[in-house]
């Protein structure tokens, strides 16, 4: 068995987010034994990316083939940066292997680079950092080509309030305020290494970068970071925020659309 380290890119409207629903099998038998045309189809339960690369997969390799992600994706987030790993016993080099698998997957899901790693990495596990950007349009108008990939916001923004704020959620907290994550016993306590803020013309871009996010983590903070800039917020009340612990609190939850995983590191 050989262990490989894909980088894949995909717009995630029409996908239920990265992981797979349902039980936790590597791709059944019928998935591997299907026709060619059908293989690849899949139910409404589980549209999902992680669903959708394991079908294939283990359709390529005549067997269940289980795929790790380096994390999950919300249903509509996108990637440009995702990575994950497999272990496949086949002969094809890394080269053919990245071939075989863009010429059936769909053309809103690639796989942008290919290799043969240690048996011992793994995609989830190894990974100690990610970066994620989302957009804003910070407009009255609308951008019809880029509807999928932006939050629109017609209100005025004070990016200086914004920037702010953010440097306020900066550092090692818990982050238990910003999280849809119900009671448990993980930690919610991450660091959140630097937030940049950036206005492009009528869009506003945020970078988030950290040792690991909480479940709707990025898109809480934006939809904080967002009602700071409408000055419904003082950005002196986050650290009130982070203390209380309390999802109630926090601003809502940013639309899908704009978020997009853009890098892991190792």
């Amino acid at each position: 068995m050989r262990n490989f380290k894909i980088v894949l890119q995909y717009e995630g409207t029409r996908y239920k987010g990265w992981q797979k629903q349902g039980g936790t099998n590597a791709g059944r038998r019928e998935d591997a034994e299907s026709s060619d045309s059908s293989f690849l189809e899949t139910n409404a339960k589980e549209y999902t990316i992680q669903g959708k690369l394991e079908r294939l997969l283990s359709r390529i390799a005549g067997e269940p083939v289980e795929i790790h992600g380096s994390g999950r994706t919300d249903a509509g987030v996108h990637a440009y940066g995702q990575v994950a790993s497999f272990h496949m016993d086949t002969k094809l080099t890394a080269e053919a292997l990245m071939e075989k698998i863009n010429s059936y997957l769909p053309e809103d899901i690639a796989v942008i680079s290919i290799e043969e790693v240690p048996d011992r990495f793994h995609a989830r596990l190894g990974a100690k950092g990610k970066t994620y950007r989302y957009r804003v349009l910070n407009s009255s108008v609308p951008h019809i080509f880029e509807r999928r990939y932006v939050w629109q916001v017609p209100e005025k923004l004070d990016v200086q309030a914004m920037c702010k704020a953010a440097s306020y959620l900066e550092g090692t907290h818990d982050f238990k305020a910003f999280t849809s994550t119900k009671k448990g016993k993980k930690s919610t306590v991450r660091t959140i290494e630097a937030i940049e803020i950036v206005r492009c013309g009528d869009e506003i871009h945020f970078t988030f970068r950290g040792n690991g996010f909480l479940f709707h983590m990025v898109r809480i903070l934006m939809g904080t970071l967002i009602e700071t800039g409408k000055k419904n917020r003082r950005p002196e009340e986050m650290p009130a925020i982070l203390e209380s612990g309390l999802r109630e609190i926090a601003g809502p939850l940013a639309p899908a659309c704009g978020l997009a995983l853009m890098e892991v590191s190792y």
